[in-house]
């Protein structure tokens, strides 16, 4: 298939908005032990941003959860990587690259708390609240966007365009 990419959110929006989001967290975790959860692959340059940006104590950690294969979510949650950190008694912070129809992410949640989590947030770069099928929203997020299928900062299309240091949408030729 051939396809462009169109530019959706520059670098400059980008990074500007996960400082936002950093001060955000960081006034909210002040004083607190927060454990950062990644979820894999995609949220790894975000992450990566923003707990630069955050100055507290922290520790990292990540999860590989899945619900997608190629660009279509199966509904039926892979878990490939568990957390090395035990969440119970945490402060916990779930960073997702973004939320779609919530299925992964709803998946995990429940997941970290059965663990005992002291709390559990989420932070995401991206919310696409018109492809939800289960309830679930972000406490920190970036930029609510339209439906379209979009890549970079993280995001793929097929294992490809995560380098993009700003958000495209894909656009079918």
């Amino acid at each position: 298939m051939e396809y462009t990419i169109k530019t959706l959110l520059t670098r400059e929006e980008v990074e500007g908005r996960i400082k936002e989001l950093a001060k955000e967290i960081e006034k909210d975790y002040q004083g607190k032990d927060l454990l950062v959860v990644g979820l894999l692959k995609g949220s790894v340059v975000f992450m990566t941003d923003l707990i630069k940006e955050i100055d507290l104590p922290l520790e990292i950690d990540f999860m590989s959860a899945s619900s997608y294969s190629g660009t279509e979510s199966t509904g039926i949650i892979n878990i490939s990587k568990d957390l090395d950190i035990d969440v119970k008694d945490r402060e916990v912070l779930i960073v997702e690259d973004i939320i779609d129809t919530g299925l992964t992410l709803s998946h995990v949640r429940k997941m970290l708390e059965e663990r005992g989590t002291k709390s559990l947030k989420i932070c995401t770069l991206l919310d696409k609240p018109s492809r939800r099928t289960v309830e679930i929203k972000g406490d920190y997020t970036g930029f609510e966007i339209p439906d379209e299928f979009v890549v970079g900062y993280g995001l793929d299309y097929d294992q490809q365009h995560r380098n993009l240091p700003y958000i495209g949408i894909v656009v079918k030729k």
